[in-house]
């Protein structure tokens, strides 16, 4: 019998509560530098790019592909991938892919943010195949 997979509840801090909200309402947010334009993704207060203290949160679509990823066939939990998507603002994520057949996944794949539910605390964002 499968159960479903519990997620531990993610550690949020000041700087990322608008990130962790906006999770709550199945919204992703990335970072933006004001100063040279880039996104960025882990969001943070200094631009990873130029250090400027300049970003503003910006809502992502959720969209993108796959850029790489890693197929874990035998674990004490199961099979699961995990990978790197480039999202279409720019920033490349690294994240578990769930909801798919892994054996058919592949680069460049068109992949969709989905959230789920983690054990306590903020849903967590995954990515699944279009």
């Amino acid at each position: 019998m499968n159960s479903p997979v519990k997620y531990p509840a993610p550690q949020g801090n000041p700087e990322t509560k608008p990130f962790w909200d906006a999770a709550s309402e199945g919204k992703l947010l990335i970072k933006r530098c004001t100063s040279c334009g880039e996104a960025h993704y882990f969001p943070r207060a200094l631009c990873p790019f130029c250090f400027s203290d300049q970003t503003v949160w910006e809502e992502s679509k959720g969209e993108g592909e796959i850029y790489s990823f890693s197929l874990m066939r035998k674990s004490a939990t199961g099979p699961y991938a995990i990978g790197y998507v480039t999202l279409k603002e720019g920033p490349s994520v690294l994240t578990n892919f769930v909801d798919c057949d892994f054996s058919a996944l592949k680069i460049g794949t068109k992949v969709k943010v989905v959230f789920k539910p983690s054990d306590g605390g903020a849903p967590l964002p995954f990515y699944t195949p279009v």
